[in-house]
């Protein structure tokens, strides 16, 4: 089970959330409360382990946007929101190659499973993060999707796409929403945090165990 921890603003905390366990820490390129510039993030990206990916989460920014951060941050990933350029994956698939990863961002809806049909045929996307949007907010919202409405969706993709649920994941119910959805992956901001762009060490250890015994779980249901 791969987990991020997204939405970290300072070295402390994306230390935390290493040696708790993830495998994956975001940085918030966007308008929010947990925003934070490239130059703040090429300070705590060196002073991590090479084998954590680090994310940079971007809405509708643009291809020189994304590259300038990317490069100057030290990043490993990106998460795309609200993307108005159907091309812009391939172009930073062309420009970084296999070194970047590319997760594109749908928000759960009636047309899920047709979005996701699309996005099956895109080879430069890596995965496809599923989240919730509020009228105020595309991330980062704190609530749930309808995970029995989406499990079926979940299953059909598995085979072609890495499907990451996010969305109002939290320690006490990410047990809940893997055995329900099955998802290659899980990502959380909200749910681990004391305040806005600040992680509570607890919740964050309790998060990743839950997250790590259902995937067992999971696995040993399987056999």
């Amino acid at each position: 089970m791969w987990i991020k921890i997204c939405a970290n603003t300072n070295l402390a905390d994306a230390q935390l959330a290493v040696a708790a366990g993830a495998d994956a820490v975001g940085f918030v390129f966007a308008q929010s409360p947990r925003r934070v510039s490239a130059a703040q993030v090429s300070q705590i990206t060196p002073q991590l382990s090479d084998a954590v990916e680090k994310y940079g989460v971007f809405v509708d920014a643009d291809f020189d946007e994304i590259v300038s951060t990317v490069t100057e941050a030290g990043l490993t990933g990106v998460q795309l929101h609200v993307n108005h350029d159907p091309l812009l994956p391939s172009k930073l698939r062309e420009r970084f190659g296999s070194m970047l990863r590319i997760l594109q961002v749908v928000h759960y809806a009636q047309d899920f499973e047709t979005q996701l049909g699309a996005l099956r045929q895109d080879d430069a996307i890596d995965g496809v993060l599923v989240d919730s949007r509020t009228a105020t907010a595309v991330g980062g919202t704190g609530v749930s999707f309808d995970w029995h409405a989406a499990s079926s969706g979940f299953q059909t993709s598995a085979s072609r796409l890495r499907l990451i649920a996010a969305g109002g994941l939290n320690p006490e119910n990410v047990f809940a929403a893997i055995r329900t959805l099955r998802p290659w992956g899980v990502d959380v901001v909200t749910g681990v945090e004391s305040a806005p762009g600040r992680k509570d060490p607890a919740r964050v250890k309790a998060f990743i165990d839950a997250a790590k015994t259902a995937a067992v779980e999971m696995a040993a249901a399987s056999r």
